[in-house]
C-alpha cells in the first residue's frame, strides 16, 4: 500500500517509476561492486605471498571459500546489468527491477559472508584461530545489524508515517517518500 501512496506523491506512471527504481538500483550496486572488487582483488593477491604456502588446511579453506563468496557476490552485483541487456526494450522493465532488487538482496548475504570470510582469515593468520573467529563473527554482526536490524527498526517510523498521511489526504512526511520497488499496477498512478 505505500507503493501506491508513494507513487501517487510522485505523479508517475509505473514504467517511469521502474526506470527510476532501476536507476537507484543501479547507483547501490555502484557502491557495493567497488567494495567487492576490492577485496576480491585482495583475495586474489593473497595466494601470491610469500607466507600463502604456510597456511594450514583451515586457514586455506577460509581462503578458498572466502574466495569463492566474493566471486558469486561480484556475479550477483552485476547480474542486474546483464539481466537489462539481454531484456532491454522488451518492455519487461518492471521485472528486471524487481529480480534485480532480489539479486542485489542475496548478494549483500554473500558480501557479508565473504566480508567475515576475509576478516577470519587475516586475524587468524596474524593473531591466532580464536581471535579470528571471534573477529569474523563480530564482522557478521555488525553487517547484520546494519543491513538487516538497522533497515527493519527505520522502517517501523516510516511505516507509521505514511499511515498517518494516509488518514490525511494529500499530506505526506517528507521522511515517508521511496521505499522498494513493489508489484506494478498497469493503471497511471494518481
Amino acid at each position: 500500500m505505500s507503493d501506491d501512496f508513494s507513487c501517487t506523491a510522485r505523479n508517475e506512471t509505473p514504467l517511469e517509476r521502474a526506470d527510476r527504481n532501476f536507476g537507484e538500483l543501479l547507483q547501490e550496486l555502484r557502491v557495493t561492486q567497488t567494495g567487492v572488487q576490492i577485496l576480491f582483488a585482495f583475495l586474489l593477491t593473497l595466494a601470491f605471498t610469500p607466507r600463502f604456502p604456510s597456511l594450514d588446511a583451515v586457514q586455506r579453506g577460509t581462503y578458498v571459500t572466502t574466495l569463492l563468496l566474493a566471486v558469486v557476490a561480484a556475479a550477483l552485483f552485476t547480474a542486474p546489468a546483464a539481466l537489462h541487456r539481454s531484456l532491454f526494450q522488451q518492455r519487461a522493465k518492471p521485472l528486471v527491477v524487481q529480480v534485480s532488487s532480489r539479486l542485489a538482496e542475496v548478494g549483500l548475504r554473500v558480501l557479508m559472508l565473504a566480508l567475515s570470510g576475509s576478516v577470519l582469515l587475516v586475524v587468524d593468520v596474524t593473531a591466532g584461530r580464536v581471535e579470528g573467529v571471534v573477529a569474523g563473527a563480530g564482522t557478521l554482526l555488525v553487517c547484520v545489524g546494519l543491513w538487516g536490524v538497522l533497515p527493519r527498526l527505520v522502517r517501523r517510523p516510516v511505516a507509521r508515517a505514511v499511515a498517518a498521511a494516509q488518514e490525511v489526504p494529500g499530506v505526506m512526511p517528507s521522511g515517508a517518500r521511496g521505499g522498494a520497488p513493489g508489484p506494478m499496477r498497469r493503471e497511471r498512478c494518481r
